[in-house]
């Protein structure tokens, strides 16, 4: 037998009602934190891994003359070949193979302007800390992403790359082009970064592709 809805009935209902919606706001409210605490640590995770891909910071290091300069535009070169020569054995995904392709053809042809260019000025690329830190971290990269198969590694390469090419860009529009001396190098330098910027465009139209599967 019911009872009937006499006041004190009725607070006490709303009572427990509003204690039952505080409940399952606790609990929610715990679950949502939980799981940004859960995304934090994997964003974090990543963009530790992304770190190491990135050259040092521009500020960070001394300046450079010329045949420093040279040896660290064909180092960025020659890494972001050898990572789409990994992605094309370990990738099976049309859309980032092509994107592999692409970076092999255009940073190979950037490489034989830099080579020419030196040889034609008697420049002999001088080995410094910020090639020998780029080669490094690369080497330690391209272990991590060697371990990942699948749409893990794909995710993972075209990450590396977004951010790689947004670092390089800040290295050679701040440091590499401001340094240089000589006057056909800094040209060389300059006519680099919309292709550098070209590449940046196409690795994030890549990305926002796989994020949909």
């Amino acid at each position: 037998m019911s009872l009937p809805y006499t006041a004190t009935n009725y607070s006490a209902i709303l009572k427990n009602a509003v204690t039952f919606l505080l409940l399952i706001y606790s609990i929610h409210f715990k679950y949502i934190n939980k799981m940004k605490r859960v995304k934090f640590f994997v964003v974090s995770a990543l963009a530790l891994s992304l770190s190491a891909f990135t050259p040092k910071t521009y500020a960070q290091t001394a300046k450079l003359t010329d045949p420093e300069i040279a040896s660290v535009a064909v180092t960025a070169n020659q890494i972001d070949i050898q990572a789409a020569q990994q992605a094309q054995k370990k990738s099976k995904n049309a859309a980032v193979l092509d994107f592999a392709k692409t970076m092999i053809n255009d940073h190979q042809s950037v490489i034989d302007k830099a080579v020419a260019l030196v040889k034609k000025l008697g420049v002999t690329p001088k080995d410094n800390s910020l090639s020998r830190q780029l080669s490094a971290n690369a080497k330690k990269t391209m272990a991590k992403l060697e371990a990942k198969s699948g749409a893990a590694y794909d995710k993972a390469y075209v990450s590396n790359e977004v951010a790689y090419h947004k670092a390089v860009i800040a290295t050679v529009k701040n440091k590499l082009v401001p340094e240089s001396q000589n006057s056909e190098l800094k040209s060389l330098l300059q006519s680099v970064l919309p292709v550098l910027n070209s590449h940046l465009q196409h690795a994030e139209m890549v990305q926002k592709q796989l994020s949909k599967k």
